[in-house]
């Protein structure tokens, strides 16, 4: 009897020690993952995506663009000197600027306006960002604004103080202008040695033409890795943040066919919109030097 009551004993206490050591490794689990919810929310770049100050027809593109994978991937860290190529009417300046306001510096090199042949999407864009400067101090009151235009206007932040160069979705442009080579000349020379370029671009099926590239918008991505190393570039890593395996790159108005464009309105938007975003390259390339 004494045998069985001390085992009667041991398995009742046996159940609450069972239980105990579940109890306290869920109150762990749940510890860290508020930690890590804590942490991310007081991350600087997770709070500038996360901010109402944001427009909220850019905010719905964070899907397709990967803000915070992209921005990390890249290494843009709050304390640096960044220019950003090109920045259309401010999508990532919107993200930029706050987050690099106090202890960084954010250049935004706009498509010159005003030289001889500017389009007007240059001047259109140009007026919009001033005015978005203009209108809101409190978060892109710091942003220097520069000029890029090879050959004339390549200095887009003083020679060799930059940290990172960013340029989002352009590289078709200025393939389309013949002046590729010497945008990304001007961005090593932004560069610090050991300083970072940071592409992202449309994403061509391999071997793709250069009179197909100018027709679709997509870019093949050794031609971009070429136009970097003439430049002077070192490759360092690309990562597949924005990588779309839906995108088949073979409609009717190229890349512009797809969101946020939608090139042939209202005809089969759900299937282009169910696509989403175009397939993106997301290349590292570095200044050699440090």
């Amino acid at each position: 009897m004494a045998a069985s009551g001390t085992l009667a004993i041991a398995g009742d206490n046996a159940v609450p020690s069972t239980l105990s050591v579940r109890a306290a490794l869920l109150l762990t689990l749940a510890a860290v993952a508020v930690s890590a919810v804590a942490a991310d929310a007081q991350d600087p770049l997770a709070a500038a995506i996360a901010s109402p100050s944001r427009t909220p027809k850019f905010t719905v593109r964070d899907q397709y663009r990967h803000p915070l994978e992209t921005l990390r991937f890249f290494g843009v860290r709050p304390n640096q000197t960044v220019v950003e190529i090109w920045p259309g009417r401010g999508w990532y300046m919107e993200i930029l600027a706050p987050y690099l306001r106090e202890q960084g510096k954010y250049y935004a090199a706009i498509e010159a306006p005003d030289v001889p042949g500017a389009a007007k999407e240059a001047k259109d864009n140009a007026a919009v960002l001033r005015k978005r400067i203009a209108d809101d101090p409190t978060h892109l009151g710091k942003v220097v604004v520069t000029e890029l235009h090879p050959p004339q206007l390549t200095e887009i932040c003083p020679p060799g103080t930059a940290d990172v160069v960013l340029t989002f979705r352009n590289v078709h442009n200025w393939l389309a202008t013949g002046d590729q080579q010497a945008h990304f000349n001007a961005f090593f020379k932004a560069l610090k040695p050991g300083g970072v370029l940071g592409v992202v671009e449309h994403r061509a099926k391999p071997g793709t033409s250069l009179e197909e590239m100018r027709k679709s918008g997509y870019m093949d991505e050794d031609y971009i890795k070429k136009l970097a190393g003439t430049a002077g570039f070192r490759f360092d890593a690309e990562s597949p943040i924005n990588n779309n395996p839906k995108d088949t790159k073979d409609y009717p108005e190229g890349v512009w066919t797809l969101p946020p464009t939608l090139g042939l309105g209202d005809k089969d938007r759900a299937k282009y919109l169910a696509i989403g975003e175009s397939d993106r390259m997301t290349l590292r390339f570095v200044k050699p030097g440090r």
